[in-house]
C-alpha cells in the first residue's frame, strides 16, 4: 500500500525536511487568513505554465514509484478491476478498463462551473482514476467514512489511503483559485470553527493522512523542467502543518520542524566575510560556513542595514548597486526552526566607477503617422550597469526623454519629412552615440478611415476565444452604440447580443475574451470579459462554425466568417485583418485576413504585431498584489507615474486613479466579491490585469 512504510516510520521518528527554497519569498512567520493570502500570492504568481486538459502532465506526475509504466489509480484498492490502485500509463481514455482524468474538485460543483480549462485543467487536483469508478464518483461531495473508497451516507469517501490527498488538493485549489473553489462547496463538514469557507473535514483528514512520498513526487514533478510542469507547488504537501496554522483544527505535522520544533538554539554567526569582484552595479561576497547543532538552512544577506536576499551556498552576488559607492555588507544564519545567528562584523566595500556608454539604439522604426504625429519605435540597448532611458533628437534637435523603447511625437507639421535619432544612456550619465538616422513623413492630415473593424479572432485550445476591434479613424469612439453578436452553427438569425461600453482611442484596439480564457496574452490584453451569464460567455463561445458580427445602432458593419456555413471552416485557428485593410466588410472575405496556428496568442491587443515587442516593455517587471484580495487595497511595484481604470466583467469604468513609486496602492475596499479588470497605462503602452476581489 501507498503509505504503509511511511506511517510504520512516523511510528519511529518525526520526518523533517528542509523548507523549500521555493519559499523564501513568503512571511511564513505570518498565521490565519494573513498566511493563506501570503501561499496565496505565491501560488497564483508560480503558476507559470497553464496547461490545457491534456494526459501529459498525469503521465509524468502520477507515475506509479514502484513501476514507472504504471500510474497510480485515485481511490483504488485493490490489484486488478474497476478498483485497481494502479493502470498501465498508456491505458488513458473513455473505455471501461482506462482511466481517465478525475477532477476531485468535481467541476459541476465549482461557482460557477470549473469547465476543462483553467480551474478545470489544474493537475494539483487532475488524477488517474479508473473511468467506471470515476463515474460511481460522479459530482458527489466528499464525506467522511472510513476503510476503502466509495458511497457513503451523504457523499463519497476517497479512502483510508486517499483521504489526505484529497483534503490537501482541495486547500490547493481553495488558496489557488478562491470562492470559485469553495471547500464547503465539495465536502460536506462545519465551517464555524475556522475563518473562512475550509470545513473541518478536510482538516481532520490532512491531519489523520499524513503526506506521502508520491505526493511529495507529484509536487517536485510540477516544478521542473518538464514541458507540462506548472511552476507552482501545493504547499499543503510541502508542510500540511500550513493549515493548521491557517485554519486551526486538528494539527497536522510540521515537516518543516519551524513552528512545533524545541530547537531555541541558533546556528552560529558567519565568519570570514570578505568582498571581491566589485563592478559599477554589483559586489560579490563570501563568507565561512555556520554551523547548528541541526542543521544551517539559509544565509541572509544585508547591505546597509537592509536585507538584499538570501542563499543556501556560502556566495552570493549582490546586485543592483549604484556606481562609485560604499556599502556595508554584513550576513546571518538560520537553521530549520527559523532561529537566527547574529549578524557578521559588517565588511565594507565599494562598487568601481562606471565609464561605460551604453550601446546604440538599433531597428529604429517610425510607426502611426498621422499630420501632426508619429511613433518612433527601437531596440533596447544594453550596458554593463543599466540602461535608464533614451533621448530623442528631431531634425538634430533634442526632443524630449523617456525610459520605454517608444515614444510618440506630437505637434508637428502635416506632409513634412522629420530626421529621428536616438541615443542611451546610463544612471552614470553615459550615453552612446545617436542612432542611425531615419526619416518620418507626416500624412496630408486626411483620413478616409471613418469606421471600427474587426482586426484579429482567436479560436483557440478550450475557451481560448478573443475578439479585437481596431479603430483607425481620426477620433476616439464611444462604444456604447455597438454590440457583437453570433449566428449559432451557421444557422438562424444573429444572437446572444454583447452590447459593448468603454472607448476606443485613436489607433487602438478594443479585445473581448470569454470568461474561461487562461492564456496570460488574452487575459493581460483583455478590455472586456465575455460574462457566463445564462449562455457559457456568448457570443464569445464561437466553435469555428459560428460567424461573428459588429454592429453599430443594432446594423452589421463587419463580419468574420460565412453566414449559413455549418462547416467548422474557422476551428483552431488565429486570423489577423492584413494591415492593408483599414475598413470593416459585411460580406466576409478570406483574402483580406492572415491565417495562423492554433494557439497563436502574441498578437493580440496591438493592431500591428510586428510592433508587439515595444508596447508594453516599461511593465517587464510590473507587479500587483495581493492578488486575490480580500483586503481594502492593492499594491504596485513599478518605477514610473502610471494610471490606473478598474472596469467590472462588463467593461464598466469602476475606479480610476493614480499611481507612482510613493504613492504605491489603490483603495479597492468598496469594490464587491467577483473579477475585475484593471488597466494601467503610461505614457504610449499599456498593461492589463486581471484581479480577484474575494
Amino acid at each position: 500500500m501507498k503509505k504503509t512504510v511511511l506511517l510504520f516510520s512516523l511510528l519511529l521518528t518525526c520526518v523533517i525536511t528542509a523548507q523549500e527554497s521555493y519559499y523564501d519569498d513568503v512571511d511564513l512567520s505570518a498565521e490565519g487568513l494573513t498566511l493563506k493570502e501570503n501561499l496565496a500570492v505565491k501560488t497564483i504568481a508560480a503558476h507559470t505554465n497553464i496547461l490545457s486538459y491534456g494526459w501529459n502532465a498525469l503521465k509524468g506526475s502520477d507515475l506509479n514509484p514502484e513501476n514507472s509504466s504504471e500510474v497510480l489509480l485515485i481511490y483504488g484498492y485493490t490489484s486488478s478491476g474497476k478498483t485497481a490502485r494502479t493502470r498501465s500509463v498508456n491505458k488513458n481514455g473513455g473505455g471501461s478498463t482506462d482511466w481517465n482524468r478525475e477532477h476531485t474538485y468535481a467541476k459541476s460543483l465549482g461557482t460557477p462551473n470549473l469547465g476543462t480549462s483553467g480551474p478545470g485543467a489544474d493537475a494539483h487536483h487532475l488524477r488517474p482514476s479508473d473511468v467506471g469508478y470515476n463515474s460511481n464518483r460522479g459530482s458527489l461531495k466528499f464525506a467522511d467514512g472510513n476503510g476503502n473508497s466509495g458511497r457513503v451516507s451523504g457523499g463519497w469517501y476517497p479512502g483510508d489511503e486517499w483521504k489526505g490527498d484529497v483534503a490537501r488538493m482541495m486547500m490547493y485549489m481553495y488558496i489557488r483559485y478562491g470562492d470559485r473553489c469553495k471547500p464547503n462547496g465539495v465536502g460536506n463538514g462545519d465551517t464555524s470553527s475556522t475563518p473562512d469557507k475550509m470545513i473541518d473535514l478536510f482538516l481532520e483528514w490532512n491531519a489523520e493522512d499524513p503526506v506521502s512520498d508520491f505526493e511529495r513526487q507529484r509536487n517536485r514533478y510540477h516544478v521542473s523542467s518538464d514541458n507540462y510542469a506548472q511552476g507552482n507547488r501545493n504547499p499543503f504537501i510541502d508542510n500540511a502543518y500550513l493549515a493548521t496554522k491557517i485554519w486551526g483544527g486538528t494539527p497536522a505535522e510540521d515537516y518543516w520542524g519551524i513552528y512545533t520544533s524545541n530547537d531555541a538554539e541558533a546556528p552560529t554567526t558567519p565568519t570570514s566575510v570578505t568582498l571581491s569582484n566589485s563592478t559599477p552595479s554589483s559586489i560579490d561576497v563570501t563568507w565561512s560556513a555556520s554551523t547548528d547543532n541541526v542543521a544551517v538552512t539559509k544565509y541572509e544577506i544585508y547591505v546597509d542595514g537592509t536585507l538584499h536576499g538570501n542563499t543556501t551556498n556560502t556566495n552570493y552576488t549582490i546586485s543592483g548597486l549604484s556606481a562609485n559607492t560604499s556599502y556595508a555588507v554584513t550576513v546571518l544564519a538560520k537553521d530549520i526552526a527559523n532561529n537566527k545567528s547574529a549578524k557578521s562584523t559588517a565588511v565594507n566595500g565599494s562598487t568601481t566607477i562606471d565609464s561605460e556608454a551604453p550601446t546604440v539604439p538599433t531597428n529604429v522604426i517610425i510607426t502611426n503617422q498621422t499630420g501632426t504625429s508619429f511613433k518612433a519605435n527601437w531596440t533596447a540597448s544594453t550596458d554593463n550597469a543599466a540602461v535608464v532611458g533614451y533621448d530623442i533628437f528631431v531634425d538634430g534637435t533634442y526632443k524630449t526623454s523617456t525610459v520605454n523603447t517608444s515614444y510618440t511625437i506630437n505637434g508637428l507639421t502635416v506632409s513634412t519629412t522629420y530626421n529621428v535619432t536616438i541615443l542611451a544612456k546610463d544612471g552614470a550619465d553615459n550615453k552612446s552615440a545617436q542612432s542611425a538616422a531615419v526619416n518620418a513623413v507626416t500624412t496630408d492630415g486626411s483620413n478616409n478611415v471613418v469606421e471600427l473593424f474587426f482586426s484579429e479572432y482567436v479560436e483557440g485550445a478550450s475557451n481560448n476565444k478573443a475578439i479585437e476591434i481596431a479603430n483607425l479613424t481620426d477620433n476616439s469612439i464611444d462604444l456604447s452604440t455597438y454590440s457583437i453578436k453570433k449566428q449559432s452553427n451557421g444557422a438562424g438569425s444573429w444572437v446572444n447580443e454583447l452590447t459593448l461600453s468603454g472607448t476606443i482611442n485613436v489607433n487602438d484596439v478594443f479585445v473581448i475574451i470569454h470568461f474561461e480564457a487562461d492564456d496570460e496574452n488574452l487575459v493581460q490584453h483583455a478590455d472586456l470579459v465575455a460574462p457566463e451569464g445564462s449562455n457559457y460567455g456568448a457570443p464569445i463561445n464561437f466553435n469555428g462554425n459560428d460567424p461573428i458580427g459588429l454592429f453599430n445602432n443594432g446594423v452589421l458593419i463587419d463580419i468574420i466568417g460565412v453566414l449559413g456555413e455549418t462547416a467548422k471552416n474557422l476551428e483552431n485557428k488565429t486570423l489577423r485583418r492584413k494591415l492593408t485593410i483599414t475598413s470593416p466588410n459585411t460580406t466576409y472575405t478570406a483574402s483580406e485576413w492572415d491565417e495562423y496556428a492554433v494557439g497563436t496568442y502574441d498578437g493580440i491587443g496591438i493592431y500591428d504585431p510586428a510592433t508587439a515587442s515595444v508596447d508594453t516593455s516599461d511593465f517587464t517587471s510590473f507587479k500587483m498584489y495581493p492578488n486575490p484580495t480580500n483586503g481594502n487595497n492593492i499594491f504596485f511595484n513599478l518605477t514610473k507615474d502610471v494610471n490606473v481604470n478598474i472596469y467590472n466583467i462588463l467593461g464598466e469604468l469602476i475606479i480610476t486613479d493614480k499611481v507612482n513609486t510613493t504613492r504605491n496602492s489603490i483603495d479597492v475596499s468598496k469594490l464587491s466579491k467577483g473579477i475585475y479588470l484593471v488597466k494601467i497605462n503610461s505614457e504610449n503602452q499599456f498593461i492589463t490585469k486581471k484581479l480577484i476581489k474575494k
